[in-house]
């Protein structure tokens, strides 16, 4: 893909960097001695944008490393299994070249004194994408290096979001403005409801993260064993959380009422509650993107690394990756789909140039589109122990808006209710700014483009942009009066819309022969780039009902 400028990263809360994550805070470790907490202290120090601080930092944690391993030594302790985690990721995703050999320098000098060093499960951030392409078609280093220092480490959602540097400057901000900058709920219970959320989709690569992101706000390690051991306030999100995770349209004015009625116990005022609403909706929209790009584990994540004798003779692949069937689609020159794709195009905007559909018309379409019959992938099995004690009702799930044969909850009309005219202000009024980086992130992603498609220049993509946002929405029961519902059919091929409809509605089902099924003459920064609609055409969807509730309740 083309490289542009290095986009701005940098996150700033009270004038300072403020970064959370495993590498930047040593809160989850039980004592100042312990050797983890200084190899993490080193670490936070390694992310200084002083080169020379970095320099003393590398070689302080190459000293603190030997002096654990010189075990005659009087005093000296055994490397601790944070600190080898820590060195496989730094070897793994730091951008900084002189880190990563150092950190594999280290992990061998500590394999050759018979430590057993882990061994990361997986070759590169997706499992779908091989790591040769992602190098191909990667960011720019300078794109990485500056989300490093801004945010303290790379993970793969930031490595794959990269190959799109515009998306990924504006959904950093927003990130950090959700679970970092001050707000009406404390930093901890931010990633606690993010890990709430995450586990409705099984997405234990999220859970993950927010676990750890909440351990290093001051959380009790002890709620992460089970809903049962966090307080009852948030554990009064869980009816709206799954609703918004499945099935939105069911949220009502009565649902916001029971949360922040003066009468109600526990009581959240509305602030709280919008702070909540969009870290839920949040959580579960980038679910969604884990899962539709299978990203696997993190290096220091479980199923991401496992520890071996030092001369292992197989790594087993990680069985936290995204479902995985044996047998890849046969490849398929799909040149000519890309050619049968690109003339529709041109014929359909002539069309709609020199056509006008009745109104009666469109609404025939966008039922036919609503009530289609797509048929998602496999069902999984029951979620991971990992995330199973942090999920309620595990077994509802997202069904169709409209069943065929069934009477369908009433249509919501963009003209009635949209983001523009009645989200954007409502959120701005209660969460002041979540209103600016979430219409940034909306329109970026709307109007990103690079005039390609697959082997062809200079293309116009917004039709096939637009009709892929739409085709969400109406999937979750959004109609746009002025939109001619009959291009999604023209434009989307049927694999297309089972990956999408499998990503957004039933994420865990995702698999890499959904994956592969669909554009298989395009780039893989290009499918990416569908999931980020994906993504944030769910996300908008999701908060416009919640929004439409808290709108009535406050009437």
């Amino acid at each position: 893909m083309a490289s542009g400028p290095t986009e701005d990263f940098t996150c700033r809360a009270n004038g300072e960097n403020k970064v959370s994550g495993s590498g930047r805070s040593c809160r989850r470790y039980q004592s100042e001695s312990d050797p983890d907490v200084t190899t993490a202290k080193i670490l936070a120090r390694l992310c200084s944008r002083d080169e020379e601080q970095r320099a003393a930092a590398l070689d302080e944690l190459s000293q603190a490393v030997l002096a654990c391993l010189e075990l005659d030594r009087p005093g000296s302790a055994r490397l601790g299994k944070q600190t080898l985690l820590q060195l496989l990721r730094l070897s793994r995703l730091c951008p900084l070249q002189e880190a990563r050999e150092r950190a594999r320098e280290l992990l061998r000098t500590a394999q050759e004194q018979g430590v057993e060093v882990p061994r990361a499960l997986s070759s590169g951030p997706s499992a779908f994408i091989p790591a040769k392409e992602m190098l191909k078609e990667g960011p720019d280093q300078e794109v990485l290096m500056e989300a490093y220092l801004s945010l303290g480490r790379l993970d793969h959602i930031t490595m794959v979001m990269g190959l799109h540097p515009a998306y990924l400057s504006c959904f950093l901000r927003a990130q950090h403005a959700l679970l970092e900058i001050d707000g009406p709920l404390p930093r901890h219970w931010r990633h606690y409801i993010a890990v709430m959320a995450a586990a409705r989709h099984q997405c234990s690569y999220l859970v993950q993260q927010h676990s750890a992101g909440f351990l290093d706000a001051g959380g009790e390690e002890s709620w992460l064993a089970g809903l049962d051991h966090a307080p009852t306030k948030l554990r009064s999100l869980q009816t709206l959380n799954k609703l918004l995770a499945h099935r939105p349209w069911l949220i009502t004015q009565q649902h916001i009422q029971e949360l922040v009625c003066p009468r109600a116990d526990p009581c959240w005022s509305l602030a709280e509650l919008i702070h909540a609403v969009i870290l839920m909706a949040h959580a579960h929209s980038l679910s969604s993107f884990v899962w539709g790009c299978g990203l696997n584990p993190e290096p220091d994540h479980v199923g991401g690394y496992a520890f071996h004798p030092p001369s292992p003779s197989h790594v087993p692949r990680s069985p936290h990756s995204p479902a995985y069937e044996d047998g890849r689609q046969e490849l398929v020159d799909g040149a000519m789909e890309v050619e049968v794709l690109m003339k529709r195009m041109v014929e359909l905007q002539q069309q709609q140039e020199e056509e006008e559909c009745t109104q009666e018309e469109m609404l025939t379409r966008f039922e036919r589109e609503r009530s289609e019959s797509i048929p998602t992938a496999v069902v999984r099995g029951a979620p991971p122990d990992l995330v199973l004690h942090l999920v309620e009702d595990p077994e509802f799930r997202y069904e169709d808006f409209s069943p065929r044969g069934e009477q369908a909850p009433p249509t919501m009309r963009a003209q009635d209710y949209s983001w523009e005219d009645h989200g954007f202000s409502l959120v701005n009024r209660l969460l002041p700014d979540m209103g600016q980086h979430l219409d940034e992130k909306f329109q970026v992603v709307c109007s990103l483009t690079y005039h390609r498609m697959a082997m062809h220049e200079g293309v116009d993509t917004h039709t096939l942009r637009k009709a892929l946002w739409n085709y969400i929405h109406c999937l979750y029961g959004i109609r746009y009066d002025d939109y001619d519902y009959g291009s999604v059919n023209v434009l989307l091929e049927r694999s297309l819309k089972v990956f999408v409809k499998t990503m957004a509605c039933h994420p865990e089902q995702t698999t890499v022969r959904v994956y592969h099924a669909f554009w298989r003459h395009f780039r893989h920064s290009e499918k990416v780039h569908a999931n980020l609609i994906v993504m944030e055409a769910r996300l908008q969807a999701a908060l416009l009902y919640t929004l439409r509730a808290i709108t009535q309740y406050m009437r």
